[in-house]
């Protein structure tokens, strides 16, 4: 269980007004909506990812990442990017079943679907909902091809079904570590699992035959980079034959978020990553032009690059592609009327 998190949110830039609590902040209870969405297919057009079609079953996630690119999103809801992105969580409750009608329309041609593009599809809420389970299924049925990135321990209980849709089409799942320090991780992902929890979790997904990665995602430079040949040589005894990684991104108030959360856990460090973050983005803090969201320039970011691409190479990693995924898509069969079995 995470610790008790007090309320704290960054101005909403889309609101008109901002209210200062005064006196302790109270605690930053979960709350639920149900989310009417009427489509569950999000479409990516950005060279910076590698897949095109993603499914997001929930708003919101409780892992509390600090780094979290997906926070902003909740200031469109008029709620705040701090601790209302990680406790008013938003389901999609009819998520299979709009799933489902996507694919079986005529446009849809079978192409890989990624869980999730924003927040972790089985993050503590899908163990109620399985909202991500009923959508796997769907691909299971459909044998269309899908991946997965999630921090969460909650996909061991899908192993069965993963490794089904493996055999049918094809799966991967992508355990995102991007700390090898337990004590660094409960300050920036406070919600999320243990890491020795997430690489047993590689393991068995490793066992029971489904290709398995890891995600090093996001590199803090001056933070987590001396922790990339630690981190791949274990995934590498856990199973994984694939890795990936992508530059931290500090896109609206996640940058607040982000130098919030390290100056309560590691103040001693924060001029030194924010002085590493501006060199590799050529002195700013966040870089949204497409193609280059995700990897930086300079000196000091070539010695990660090169050390990225060394160790990947001694250990033996695939770099995962969506795209050299052949689909094996196909419509099931619709069923027949009684009357039809009749005759």
């Amino acid at each position: 269980m995470s610790e008790l998190r007090r309320v704290w949110n960054p101005p909403n830039p889309y609101k008109t007004e901002y209210r200062e609590l005064i006196g302790e902040p109270p605690a930053a209870e979960l709350e639920v909506y149900e989310d009417n969405s009427k489509s569950i297919l999000s479409r990516n057009d950005s060279p910076d990812l590698g897949f095109r079609w993603s499914v997001n079953p929930y708003r919101g996630c409780f892992h509390a990442c600090a780094y979290c690119y997906a926070r902003p999103t909740h200031e469109y809801f008029g709620l705040g990017a701090g601790t209302d992105f990680e406790r008013k969580i938003f389901v999609k409750k009819n998520a299979p079943e709009l799933l489902q009608k996507a694919l079986g329309k005529p446009s849809w041609k079978g192409e890989f679907i990624a869980f999730s593009g924003v927040t972790d599809c089985y993050q503590p809420l899908e163990a109620a909902w399985k909202l991500t389970r009923g959508c796997l299924e769907v691909c299971l049925n459909f044998k269309n091809p899908a991946g997965i990135v999630t921090k969460s321990l909650l996909v061991r209980r899908d192993i069965d079904l993963l490794a089904a849709l493996n055999q049918k089409a094809s799966v991967s799942v992508a355990m995102s570590i991007p700390f090898f320090d337990e004590k660094m991780a409960r300050v920036i992902e406070p919600g999320a699992p243990t890491i020795k929890k997430r690489f047993e979790t590689m393991e068995l997904l490793a066992q029971a035959d489904i290709p398995v990665g890891i995600g090093v995602a996001p590199i803090i430079p001056g933070l987590n980079d001396p922790d990339i040949p630690r981190l791949l040589k274990e995934a590498k005894r856990c199973g994984a034959s694939f890795a990936f990684r992508t530059l931290l991104r500090l896109p609206g108030n996640v940058r607040e978020v982000f130098f919030h959360k390290l100056r309560e856990g590691l103040p001693l460090q924060v001029s030194k990553i924010e002085a590493r973050i501006r060199e590799v983005r050529r002195g700013k803090l966040n870089e949204s032009a497409f193609g280059e969201r995700h990897s930086g320039s300079g000196a000091y970011w070539d010695t990660l690059d090169q050390s990225w691409e060394l160790w990947t190479r001694r250990f033996g990693f695939n770099q995962e592609s969506s795209s050299d995924r052949l689909s094996t898509f196909s419509r099931p069969a619709a069923k027949k009327s009684q009357l039809e079995f009749s005759w």
